[in-house]
């Protein structure tokens, strides 16, 4: 910190200064953008006939196009009050019962519309708590998967645990089955925080579960942070990110908190020791300060990676992409989501199941797709995901790779833009030529920001934003 107007970043190793104006000026509520269009403007009036066949034409004209998939496992034995996920709480554990024979149901549904000669290039388990699920239920889940799809040998097998509740017998099945990448939620380490969020998770827990998952062979390990939560403090917060850095993952997601008291209701309990503005960029200055001084790269959105890891790597060569899980190394694989409220990307098409477990499990008992809402891209959606992806990922768009891929002039086609174009690096987020924009390094840390301003929906309904959390 330099004055009270203008703050010293440390970003990859390199210094740089951020003025107290253009943090306010860019704090706003924006997407993350996982998908474009952004899920506010998916509809409910949505043809789920016309969807399926849209899989069945997908998989004609690209039979060897690669598949992520994904698997929504809802329940969880408590609530953390932070939590913004679909998540059902249930401590009775027979709940998933019913729930795992609908969701082999949807497995066999929509392996119907997948050709023999597309691989699986990468599957991951998310929630709610996939450890929730007993280990033999899993290894069962697991069976019927790979019984109606067929894995590549260098696919990557993730799932997503709470180590409070993930036993050596779950890591040791999951390991068996084939599982080797594993994320686990931290959030804070400090015993405040923990018990304010109702989330009580001791360092020891977590480190204990990271060293038995690197002696079993997994091959990459990431954990999850959470700044802006109640009662952090910069001291505080750099406690915990040092005891991050001692337990040495491969990857960190440190997340700013999502507050939407208007949609989970539980987040009012502490709105009133949140710390915000200027006290919770000082949390994200901490974490990117302590991180990247410990060799981690900054990816941007909020993750860190080793420089060896595949994250770092693929973000080198350009081959990085982000889609509903976050950054993938994956790319070019449409992603076929199972489970309440999971998110299907299938060429053109994105489409939601029903977020709760009653409509889910009557559609499927109805022989119906259990999607309610989704959309159809057009061209211009297209183009424009393609460039928020690129400059989300790589920080830099290629002007002359955008027109060759879609025959457009861009200065003419994003003529509109322009303006927004020039803010942005009158501010210093962007440098522009003839041929490129390039986020700044300033800029790599509002790379939101700078998708926006590409953004064709954003302020056409006036009140749309409200939905999403601040940028910072």
């Amino acid at each position: 910190m330099t004055d009270s107007t203008s703050y010293e970043l440390t970003l990859n190793g390199e210094h740089h200064r951020l003025t107290l104006d253009i943090l306010n000026k860019y704090n706003v509520q924006g997407p993350r953008y996982t998908s474009y269009p952004t899920a506010p403007e998916w509809t409910d009036a949505f043809d789920l006939n016309r969807y399926e066949q849209s899989l069945a034409e997908v998989d004609a004209l690209l039979p060897r196009r690669p598949l992520s998939l994904y698997f929504h496992l809802p329940f969880c034995e408590s609530l953390c009050l932070f939590c913004g996920c679909n998540v059902v709480i249930r401590r009775d554990k027979q709940v998933s019962v019913p729930y795992l024979q609908r969701l082999e149901q949807e497995i066999v549904r929509m392996s119907r519309w997948v050709g023999s000669e597309r691989n699986v290039v990468q599957l991951h388990w998310g929630g709610g708590t996939p450890t929730y699920l007993t280990p033999g239920q899993a290894e069962e889940l697991f069976g019927v998967i790979s019984d109606r799809f067929h894995f590549a040998p260098d696919a990557e097998i993730g799932i997503e645990v709470d180590p409070r509740v993930t036993t050596e017998e779950h890591v040791r099945v999951l390991r068996r089955l084939g599982f080797n990448r594993i994320s686990m939620g931290v959030q804070d380490f400090n015993p405040k925080v923990q018990q304010t969020v109702h989330r009580i998770q001791p360092y020891e827990l977590t480190r204990n579960l990271v060293e038995l998952c690197r002696e079993l062979g997994f091959g990459s390990i990431n954990l999850d942070l959470i700044y802006g939560l109640p009662y952090q403090t910069p001291e505080s917060f750099a406690d915990s990110v040092e005891k991050v850095i001692r337990i040495s993952p491969n990857r960190v997601a440190m997340y700013s908190y999502a507050h939407v008291p208007w949609l989970k209701k539980q987040q009012g309990s502490f709105a009133r020791h949140l710390p915000e503005g200027l006290d919770k960029f000082k949390l994200f200055q901490t974490g990117i300060r302590l991180f990247t001084e410990a060799g981690y790269r900054y990816i941007g959105m909020d993750h860190f990676a080793k420089p060896d890891d595949e994250l770092a790597i693929a973000q080198d060569d350009k081959t990085l992409h982000r889609n509903f899980q976050g950054y993938s190394t994956r790319a070019h694989a449409d992603l076929y989501a199972m489970g309440v409220s999971a998110i299907s990307s299938v060429g053109r098409v994105y489409a939601q199941n029903h977020r709760d477990l009653d409509s889910y499990y009557r559609a499927l008992d109805e022989g119906r797709a259990p999607a309610f809402r989704g959309c159809t891209m057009t061209d211009d959606d297209v183009l424009r995901r393609a460039l928020i992806t690129r400059m989300l990922c790589h920080r830099m768009i290629s002007k002359p790779e955008l027109e060759a891929e879609f025959g457009v002039v861009f200065d003419d086609y994003f003529h509109v833009e322009q303006a927004g174009l020039e803010v942005l690096e009158k501010d210093g987020l962007i440098t522009r030529d003839e041929l490129t924009i390039s986020a700044t390094p300033l800029g790599a840390i509002f790379l939101r920001n700078i998708a926006m301003v590409f953004d064709r929906y954003l302020g056409r309904k006036g009140q749309e934003q409200l939905v999403f959390s601040r940028t910072l």
